[in-house]
């Protein structure tokens, strides 16, 4: 068969029912296999970037994995901020890149190794990717096919997942093989093993010393698929829990010993809870710098820590983070292992007890915003939201103000899904990522969470979910710029909105959702807000546009090199000091906390 219609027959195999993709002259004879495959489809899309996005929503979403493929040069490396979100947030993806025939390649030569190009488009995509791939290979020979296409997919879903990219130079594409003499790829096998009843002795015993105890629950627990672990371990291990922003959605917020999500953008009563420990139990978080603050030392600096991470790397990384006991091991392997021998355990009642008190003493949503009246408080919005959606939604928020917004406000329930490119974090991944996070689940109604600014990025991708008839609810929150710039602007910079406020103007959204034949709302204030549930119920496309005052801030959130239980705006200090239990330290005055 053709080389084209293996790989084809490869990802088939793979349980891959959809590819997202844009033709050119250098995958066209990868495309044109499709013609001779029925048993899976392809969406083409208005952009590369968009591609990888849907891609990157569309294994998030599961359980099948997700592929690419695009033609060489400009659609190679249109790909790379998508793969950079599924890199960084450990997504396996497969991306397929043409490349110009091998007798037009650089190295075919000698005496063409030093130029910049030969082939039209020829660019050396592998190089650039390697980056941010767990594996980026260009094929010698069209007989390398099976091995490089089982090692790829071996690759991106073994150990901390990630994206892998192929590159297949146009003349392999439609040469044909003999399948049967095509070299296989055998995985060595894992040597390595941790001794779990030692390990869970040991925190039983650390479990039994602490008095202030609480769990952090990380996106790593939902990418080991150990979801339905991390309750039985919850049911067992009763103490006080919290999440990063990647772990959100793991735990109903509704749920009794749940806090809040603690960091950069937490709330203070989870970022209380967590500097005030003396012991923490990470489970899937890699404890980066939007977690403990600009200051790793600072953060749950009287507690013994606790870390389950399947990347050794990210357990050696010593930025003044002191690990007590580091478990280097896939999470659902870890809990399985350590429900099976832990002793029940549940925190002190007073403990317990002062977490309740911070949860109702700071609320993420307080009464005085509910009083707007010119525009829309987008902490009112998300808590509106929050009461209008359905147990299986899935919420897809994109970057800055917006995205921090929904993370402090939103409340999850059980079975809802809400996520980000939480490492990357590039304006306009939540349009494509809604069409990915849809197509997986068999056009699911999806809301997405975008902004004025960010929203513009992959407008062009609007077309496609009209094209497709996907019921996306598209929630366009305009504060007339880059929100969460002019804030950075507003501590740093003096007020100066260059290029944030200043510069930055939007086209008007009915106009565009007129030209791409979707449906367009408007909610100018609190009062409109009412209409918001029967657009949500709608079975069609909709596009919201959301007033929000143009200078609405992000509250709280943390600023000036701040340890994260410090958070602006800052509380007075007789108040701020009768929440401390642990000694307080002084603010990092050189730190810059990034936007």
């Amino acid at each position: 068969m053709k080389l084209s219609d293996y790989t084809l027959k490869f990802l088939q195999k793979k349980k891959v029912k959809d590819v997202f993709l844009i033709n050119g002259g250098a995958i066209s004879f990868m495309i044109d296999a499709f013609s001779r495959n029925k048993k899976i489809s392809y969406i083409s899309v208005a952009h590369e970037q968009s591609a990888a996005m849907m891609a990157d929503a569309y294994s998030r979403m599961g359980p099948n994995f997700s592929c690419t493929m695009v033609t060489s040069g400009p659609g190679a490396t249109n790909l790379i901020t998508g793969i950079a979100c599924s890199y960084f947030d450990s997504i396996p993806a497969l991306h397929i890149c043409g490349q110009v025939n091998t007798f037009e390649q650089r190295d075919a030569s000698t005496n063409t190794k030093k130029v910049r190009q030969v082939g039209f488009q020829e660019t050396e995509i592998v190089e650039i990717a390697k980056p941010i791939t767990k594996y980026s290979y260009k094929l010698k020979s069209p007989y390398e096919i099976r091995y490089v296409l089982e090692k790829a997919y071996h690759i991106a879903t073994s150990g901390r997942p990630g994206p892998v990219l192929i590159d297949i130079p146009l003349n392999f594409q439609n040469l044909n093989i003999n399948e049967k003499k095509l070299k296989s790829f055998k995985p060595k096998k894992e040597t390595k093993k941790n001794n779990y009843i030692k390990v869970t002795k040991k925190i039983n015993l650390l479990l039994k010393k602490a008095r202030r105890p609480v769990v952090i629950l990380g996106g790593g627990i939902k990418y080991a698929k150990a979801e339905k672990i991390l309750n039985k371990f919850l049911k067992k291990i009763k103490i006080p829990i919290l999440t990063t922003w990647s772990g959100t959605d793991l735990i109903d917020h509704n749920n009794k010993s749940y806090i809040g999500n603690i960091g950069v953008y937490g709330s203070r009563c989870a970022n209380f809870s967590v500097q005030n420990s003396d012991l923490v139990f990470c489970l899937g978080t890699r404890l980066d710098t939007r977690t403990t603050g600009g200051v790793p030392r600072t953060f749950a600096r009287d507690a013994k820590k606790i870390v389950v991470d399947i990347d050794r790397n990210e357990l050696n990384k010593k930025r003044g983070l002191k690990i007590d006991l580091k478990i280097n091991s896939d999470i659902k392997i870890f809990l399985n292992n350590f429900v099976k021998s832990c002793t029940k355990y549940s925190a002190d009642y007073e403990w317990f007890k002062k977490n309740f008190a911070w949860k109702n003493k700071f609320p993420i949503i307080q009464k005085k915003y509910f009083d707007e009246k010119k525009f829309v408080n987008p902490y009112v919005l998300m808590d509106k939201l929050s009461k209008l959606t359905s147990k299986d939604e899935i919420i897809i928020a994109d970057d800055g103000a917006h995205l921090s917004w929904a993370l402090q406000a939103y409340k999850v329930k059980d079975d809802q899904k809400l996520f980000s490119a939480f490492g990357n974090s590039p304006m306009g991944y939540s349009l494509p990522a809604s069409i990915g996070a849809s197509i997986a689940k068999n056009k699911k109604r999806i809301i997405c969470i975008d902004g004025d600014g960010s929203i513009q990025i992959n407008l062009q991708e609007l077309h496609t979910i009209d094209k497709l008839k996907l019921p996306i609810k598209i929630l366009i929150l305009n504060n007339d710029g880059f929100g969460i710039i002019k804030q950075f602007q507003d501590l740093y910079l003096g007020g100066r909105y260059e290029a944030a406020g200043k510069g930055v103007t939007n086209p008007d959204f009915k106009k565009v959702s007129a030209a791409f034949n979707i449906n367009y709302n408007v909610i100018k204030n609190h009062r409109s807000l009412k209409k918001l549930g029967k657009i949500i119920r709608s079975k069609k496309a909709e596009i919201i546009e959301i007033k929000i005052k143009p200078n609405q801030k992000i509250i709280p959130k943390l600023q000036f090199g701040n340890p994260i239980e410090d958070l602006f705006p800052l509380l007075p200090r007789k108040e701020f000091l009768s929440n401390m239990i642990v000694p307080t330290i002084k603010k990092k005055s050189k730190i810059i906390e990034i936007n």
